[in-house]
């Protein structure tokens, strides 16, 4: 896989050892809102997880030694690499665009979408999957599902307004949450150019070797550093319904963190490892009172609080598992 070497291995790698700024903040203010945990922990109890799970076991590939075993090797060597037990079943599923993503509160599960692999060469399947494991790692995967839901559910019937700050704050909280695995998966490869090649490819629908990596990244620093205020303004708006961040914008975050000498720290093995104790500094900060201030303006322009939405989510769920709105 690239410059991955056997025997590689970041042995009881904390999440917090390579966790972006913007992830970290976001997680604890999204945890400090009423209610919020009880909510998504909600609509995973009542089926909506079974119902995904069950529909992308019945219309899907589950991956194995004997199946597409080059992408299964690839999803181990992640998971050994990052020092991840049990490793997740992996699945290979058909969609109309390219995507991975794990799902599954305690129990997680890694679907990779066809046009993906088709897209992508032998790196950056291995950057994809490493990305996914990134999310197991840092105990992503009970929000990314709650979400899921919401987007899925959501799109199918109007969110009663009580849910749609949730979905708004899941939405910040997941496109923060990406810039922390993009890091994990350059440090599971060994080649954060790997994930950047990726990211290039998915914005480009087109294969590497028909793109220029150097002409991409110009175009980041172009778009990180350019533009007007009215460009920036219009950039915040757009990336405010995206599940992921902007490709060029990820590339760019991932590579400002690489030439900061981080990576190579962790790669050395100089890292902060599980169970060790994290400076409560870190939690806090400037960045941590914005996504505060942020997600709590999310229930204040909805005119609704967290335990508005509890009370309204069962009553809600209840009315589409009857078929009052429409079924799942």
């Amino acid at each position: 896989m690239g410059q991955l070497a056997e025997g590689y291995r970041l042995e009881g790698i904390s999440p917090k050892a390579y966790e972006h700024p913007a992830d970290r903040a976001a997680t604890a203010a999204l945890a400090a809102i009423p209610h919020m945990d009880t909510v998504v922990r909600k609509l995973i109890e009542l089926g909506y997880e079974r119902a995904l799970r069950q529909s992308l076991l019945g219309a899907s590939v589950r991956l194995s030694d004997d199946q597409v075993p080059e992408l299964w090797l690839a999803h181990l060597r992640a998971y050994r690499t990052l020092d991840i037990d049990p490793v997740p079943d992996l699945y290979l599923t058909t969609a109309p665009y390219p995507n991975a993503m794990t799902i599954g509160a305690g129990r997680p599960m890694v679907v990779m979408q066809s046009g993906l692999v088709a897209l992508l060469d032998e790196e950056g399947h291995a950057a994809v999957l490493a990305h996914e494991a990134g999310h197991v790692l840092s105990d992503h995967v009970l929000y990314r599902t709650a979400l899921l839901i919401l987007l899925m559910v959501g799109g199918m019937a109007k969110l009663p307004i009580g849910l749609m700050p949730v979905r708004a704050a899941l939405l910040e909280w997941h496109r923060a949450s990406e810039l922390s695995c993009d890091r994990a998966a350059a440090l599971a490869t060994r080649n954060p150019l790997a994930l950047c090649r990726a990211l290039m490819a998915l914005a480009g629908g087109a294969a590497t070797e028909h793109l220029d990596l150097d002409a991409f990244m110009r175009q980041a620093t172009e778009y990180r550093e350019n533009g007007s205020f009215l460009d920036r303004l219009t950039r915040l708006s757009l990336d405010m319904n995206l599940t992921h961040g902007m490709p060029v914008r990820r590339m760019h975050e991932l590579m400002e963190w690489v030439r900061g000498g981080e990576y190579d720290r962790i790669v050395g093995g100089e890292y902060l490892r599980r169970g060790e104790p994290v400076d409560p500094r870190a939690q806090a900060g400037d960045a941590a009172q914005h996504y505060g201030e942020r997600f709590a303006g999310f229930f204040k322009d909805a005119g609704e609080s967290a335990q508005q939405a509890m009370d309204q989510l069962g009553e809600w769920l209840k009315r589409r598992a009857t078929g009052e709105e429409g079924e799942l």
